[in-house]
């Protein structure tokens, strides 16, 4: 079934998700519609938003491409194609504090429009008897392929980014996220991370996030936490709760060092369990301060963090973050939340066309047609295993035999 043909292009019928106002609003406010240089801040939207879709590996690319199809890209609210070093120029001293408002302006207004939207996404490694929100907090490392970077000096000879993110895992999209380099510890951006939680909501990250004296303040919060408990934790048992099946220790304690002591006062519960990794048994101890959720229930919290990895392999076998358009900390967090802004995108259009495909399916979808004149949501239903597949008859109604003449199948017919 050919597609139905659409007056605009698929590129459009993506970037016009973004309100018309937001760019030009969000330019005035950090200055960036002063240092215009050649390309309007948003033709440089566009021209970041098509270097994600298009899995562009270079400038060159992206402004070639532009400027092949200028007469199509016109049609996006007059965007224009930015040459190599204007794209440049404008990536290196642009304030990307405009792209990260962009991103979070772009999601809100779309959930504010659509309550629903993500809700059909949820994790599925979700634990179905919490009615709560659970979110999972973890870190992803970018690696930038070059020594040379000083703001982004990550080991000896290695520099990388970091996205620390908040994800919430009912309906899979980011509620919180820091880019900045990967030279700091990840206890560091805790409270920052952290900050947006409400009394009553579960939060679930890695001993690497463990700070007892923002526990603590989670804890005055009301907030329940979820984490691994470090290997040289030192501490008492206070209480021995009884255990049963892959639970070897649930247990009451309080913290025995000094410091830690002052960090903590309060009791925690430390739980050590058999869980299976990649398919073998391995011992894991739990800490949490929720004293009347079953063993059970809190290995399942942790478990369900894994839900935030997921959502980085998506984000980076998809979009584009591993051949970066500049390696000064600006560019790099331009390309981070263009990426973060094209994945909210692609995940809205998900959601309106009732796609039951993968993400990654969608994507590559839309990535090939992205200069045809096609009706998004019509591909989107043709494609792939939502085709409708073709009608098999039990019985012949006509029937044809080499040689003889054709005749009409009756079931009077005798042989």
């Amino acid at each position: 079934m050919r597609p139905t043909h659409h007056k605009f292009t698929i590129l459009k019928q993506v970037v016009e998700r973004i309100p018309g106002y937001l760019v030009s609003k969000l330019a005035k406010r950090f200055g960036v519609d002063k240092k215009s240089r050649g390309i309007s801040p948003w033709s440089h939207v566009v021209s970041l938003l098509y270097a994600q879709i298009a899995h562009s590996i270079s400038l060159n690319d992206i402004c070639d491409s532009l400027h092949y199809h200028e007469s199509a890209l016109g049609t996006l609210r007059g965007a224009s194609a930015p040459s190599r070093n204007g794209l440049s120029y404008a990536n290196r001293n642009r304030n990307a504090d405009m792209a990260q408002e962009l991103f979070w302006e772009v999601l809100s207004g779309i959930q504010r429009e659509h309550p629903r939207f993500g809700m059909g996404r949820k994790y599925r490694g979700l634990p179905r008897r919490f009615n709560r929100i659970i979110h999972a907090v973890d870190s992803t490392t970018i690696s930038l392929v070059s020594n040379s970077l000083d703001w982004a000096k990550h080991r000896r000879r290695k520099a990388a980014a970091k996205c620390h993110m908040r994800l919430d895992l009912q309906t899979f999209l980011p509620r919180f996220a820091v880019v900045k380099s990967a030279n700091t510890h990840d206890s560091k951006e805790a409270r920052k991370v952290c900050a947006g939680i409400e009394a009553g909501e579960i939060v679930v990250f890695d001993k690497a996030y463990v700070d007892f004296t923002h526990l603590c303040e989670l804890d005055e919060r009301e907030i329940f936490w979820v984490s691994r408990a470090k290997d040289n934790m030192s501490y008492r048992v206070v209480k021995k709760n009884p255990c049963k099946g892959m639970i070897h220790k649930d247990v009451l304690i309080r913290l025995k060092t000094k410091k830690s002591k002052e960090s903590y006062p309060q009791l925690l519960r430390l739980i050590i369990a058999t869980v299976k990794i990649n398919g073998k048994d391995t011992e894991m101890s739990f800490i949490s301060n929720n004293i009347e959720w079953s063993g059970g229930s809190i290995c399942d919290l942790y478990k369900s963090r894994w839900g935030v990895e997921v959502f980085f392999k998506e984000l980076k076998q998809t979009l584009q973050l591993a051949d970066f358009l500049g390696y000064n900390e600006n560019a790099v967090r331009w390309q981070i939340w263009t990426a973060l802004l094209a994945y909210v995108l692609v995940r809205f259009i998900s959601f309106l066309s009732g796609w039951k495909g993968s993400f990654t399916r969608l994507f590559t979808t839309i990535r090939g047609v992205l200069w045809s004149r096609f009706d998004l949501f019509a591909i989107l239903k043709s494609c792939g295993t939502a085709r409708r597949r073709k009608r098999m008859l039990a019985m012949p109604e006509q029937l044809y035999l080499p040689g003889f003449d054709t005749f009409l199948w009756d079931s009077t017919c005798k042989a």
